[in-house]
């Protein structure tokens, strides 16, 4: 296998709790991000990524009674949870994904890994040009096994990827431009109540065209600009706060050892 996806998914989450199954027009949202994930033309296979929390339950029955494979793993390590997932099936690249992009377009799945080759150890989205909610990252295997061996940081061990973007001089890295250009600001992830607001006008107009399966980021930012309103539903959360929380800890870990 080439590459597999790794959809990292759980439902405790502290802003908006079971936010992966929340409905989506008829579909959950992780049912829709697994779609838009496997409508990719170059992603081999997809996995739903989640913990052993109790209160994974209910995702881990759906996964299953929708044919979707999903891996049982550490809750806080997530470094760990995508490592154990990729080892059962060995590929070439891990493309990471997370529960929280219900918009995303394989577009720029399929774009990001175009730009990968056999010297690139790690290709992201670039996050001065796109915006938050289309995020995605290839990583090859044996980095990835690399990172989990060396990563000490809890921040590096929740965010996957954090160690090679704090080591950029050891890892050749490639980074994807977004097509439009003064976007970056636009906020098309699902982390809090008026995200999903958001996200669910999307997807109730793109219904009633009946095309809520079908619909490319060009499609959302064009009714977005038609309805410059519904963007001041979410436009006062800052698109960093996760990882800043992580970083926090991080210090807060130094200052008690």
């Amino acid at each position: 296998m080439k590459y597999l996806a790794i959809i990292q998914a759980r439902c405790g989450s502290s802003r908006l709790p079971g936010k992966v199954l929340k409905d989506l027009v008829g579909k959950t949202v992780i049912e829709r991000v697994v779609e838009r994930v496997k409508a990719s033309k170059k992603i081999d296979d997809v996995i739903v990524a989640t913990s052993i929390d109790r209160n994974n339950l209910p995702l881990i029955e759906l996964c299953a009674s929708r044919g979707i494979r999903v891996f049982v793993g550490s809750e806080l390590d997530v470094l760990d949870r995508y490592f154990q997932a990729a080892k059962l099936l060995l590929p070439k690249y891990v493309i990471r994904i997370t529960a929280d992009c219900p918009l995303i377009d394989c577009k720029y799945i399929d774009d990001l890994i175009e730009l990968v080759d056999e010297k690139t150890d790690y290709a992201c989205t670039d996050s001065a040009s796109f915006p938050v909610g289309l995020d995605a990252e290839v990583i090859s295997f044996d980095v990835l096994k690399q990172i989990w061996k060396k990563a000490r940081l809890s921040s590096e061990r929740e965010h996957v990827t954090l160690y090679v973007k704090n080591h950029p001089e050891d890892y050749n890295i490639k980074k994807l431009a977004f097509d439009f250009e003064g976007v970056v600001h636009k906020r098309l992830t699902l982390d809090h109540l008026e995200d999903y607001q958001l996200i669910l006008e999307v997807y109730k107009h793109f219904a009633s065209l009946n095309r809520a399966d079908d619909f490319s980021t060009a499609d959302v930012l064009e009714f977005l600009n038609e309805n410059p309103k519904l963007e001041q539903l979410n436009a006062h959360i800052d698109r960093f706060e996760g990882l800043k929380k992580s970083l926090k800890s991080d210090k807060q870990l130094e200052l008690e050892f």
